[in-house]
């Protein structure tokens, strides 16, 4: 019995964090309300940082469901989504009216086709890379810069050209075929391990000094990554087709070259009709 239950607590712990992904989320919209954008900004980070946990202990425990999939994608699109669309509404892009909402409105609808395109394909494709702009990650993206802003001005809701080009950006990229990397499937040899403490403790004391900056650096370095990947590997197949076509022009068709003698059974095949038509 002991066994049983300790069980079935290793599956409810993956959904433990889906939860506290989804009470940020709540969190957010409330804060976002009262006008209070910081704690609404931080909220939906500490809504990626559960969503992170998630799907790490999902893994580690192989407590991988198909319910626990169909939760987190629900609770991803009401705090990176939904949440996120509310704060950046009530942060500037009311100013700008009807473009602001449809802005806002469209950020929310390619959250939600994300999502739905990564159930239908889970399992089926490399774990490698993401298509399209993680959901999390164009949330991450838009909350840094409202806690930058408010870090570096101290100001409120500002009427911010900037901020409509990024969610008018972002959310394209969501839906595209962009390929953005995973994280999910890292060598995991000793050297490997290695790198990845170093790169630890040196953000997390990069972090700790100026937390503001480095995490919108962080999730612009993220989100420009997979456009320039995808851009040079673009430019690399079009240059190989180049190279291709030009070697074709320079070394020009090539000349018929007729056989001096007929093969034997060419000769067979010409005698034989000649016969058929005598």
């Amino acid at each position: 019995m002991k066994k049983i239950g300790l069980r079935r607590g290793i599956y409810i712990l993956p959904n433990l964090f889906t939860t506290g992904n989804l009470f940020f989320g709540f969190f957010s919209i409330i804060r976002s309300i009262n006008e209070d954008f910081v704690a609404a900004a931080w909220a939906i980070l500490f809504a990626g940082v559960c969503d992170f946990l998630d799907g790490r202990v999902a893994r580690l425990t192989k407590t991988q469901s198909e319910f626990g999939l169909e939760y987190d994608s629900l609770v991803d699109l009401s705090s990176f989504g939904l949440a996120t669309s509310i704060l950046m509404y009530k942060f500037g892009l009311f100013y700008f009216s009807r473009i602001g909402w449809a802005a806002c409105f469209l950020y929310f609808a390619c959250s939600a086709l994300r999502l739905a395109r990564f159930n239908v394909q889970a399992g089926n494709v490399e774990k490698k890379h993401f298509q399209g702009l993680p959901v999390p990650g164009a949330a991450s993206l838009l909350v840094t810069y409202v806690i930058l802003y408010s870090h570096v001005l101290g100001g409120g809701p500002t009427e911010s050209y900037l901020v409509l080009a990024m969610v008018f950006f972002v959310a394209p990229l969501m839906v595209s075929n962009v390929a953005y990397r995973s994280f999910k499937s890292l060598d995991r040899s000793p050297r490997t391990h290695f790198l990845v403490l170093v790169f630890v403790v040196v953000g997390v004391f990069v972090l700790a000094s100026a937390p503001q900056i480095v995490l919108f650096v962080i999730s612009l370095v993220y989100v420009l990554t997979g456009v320039l990947e995808t851009i040079f590997r673009s430019h690399s197949k079009i240059k190989s087709f180049a190279d291709v076509m030009k070697h074709f022009f320079q070394a020009g068709p090539k000349e018929l070259v007729m056989p001096d003698e007929i093969p034997p059974y060419e000769e067979e095949e010409e005698e034989k009709q000649k016969e058929m038509l005598q």
